[in-house]
């Protein structure tokens, strides 16, 4: 299994490409802001054909050149229905206090809206818990509502390395769970309970080895966030 990413756009939004190996298809996961260059760089160098785009959410930072990357591949864009929406309104769950903060907002999202279209092919996440065979990559799709409604974590399963060893399973957990922290509830749309809940019965669950591929910042472990994350006191399994 081949995994890598990197940090894109004013917000350091992680991108991550998965392959079952060099040559092969790969998946794409949340494509940021200026995300094409150094990802084309990455496809060409591994001779990577892209066969989807997952997005964790729809917020902005995450699928800011979804469209482009899909359309450019002709592969499709894969995102849960409660978010969806935000393809072509990434800002929409924007909260703001005030009259004069809500006509600047209505400003912004109509500017920023003009820039988006849905991509070519957008596939509907179905199911917690379902799995997709995308370019013989089995991934688990976990909906983990809280950040966003339509918020999901995606899990790839243990698997050999080049070497022989074995590497453990991961989980991209968008912006639901950081290393040492966890996703913002204060957004319209966004709760708190369902943050925690998502947290504890999707993914203090997995293995203690489970790589966290997070939405921003270094990867960590469910074991490492069980021990450690304060935001997670009182609430570990």
């Amino acid at each position: 299994m081949f995994i890598t990413g990197f940090p894109t756009g004013a917000l350091a939004c992680n991108c991550y490409v998965i392959a079952p190996h060099e040559g092969a298809d790969a998946v794409i996961i949340d494509p940021g802001q200026r995300a094409s260059r150094p990802l084309q760089q990455i496809l060409d160098r591994h001779r990577l054909t892209p066969a989807a785009v997952l997005l964790t959410h729809g917020h902005l930072d995450h699928m800011w050149s979804a469209q482009k990357v899909a359309d450019t591949y002709g592969c499709p864009v894969y995102i849960h229905p409660d978010d969806r929406a935000m393809l072509t309104d990434p800002i929409m769950d924007l909260g703001v206090a005030g009259k004069a903060q809500s006509l600047l907002l209505g400003v912004g999202k109509r500017a920023v809206a003009a820039f988006f279209t849905e991509p070519r092919q957008v596939v509907e996440l179905t199911g917690d818990g379902e799995l997709l065979d995308l370019g013989g990559i089995p991934v688990t799709v976990d909906h983990t509502p809280g950040h966003t409604p339509g918020s999901v974590v995606f899990r790839v399963g243990a698997h050999e390395r080049s070497d022989g060893g074995i590497s453990p399973a991961s989980a991209f957990t968008g912006d639901t769970l950081f290393k040492g922290a966890i996703g913002r509830s204060d957004l319209l749309g966004s709760s708190g309970r369902q943050l925690l809940t998502s947290i504890v019965t999707k993914l203090l669950v997995l293995d203690d080895d489970t790589v966290v591929l997070p939405g921003h910042g270094e990867k960590s472990t469910i074991g490492l966030e069980r021990r450690t994350n304060p935001f997670l006191e009182g609430l570990r399994l």
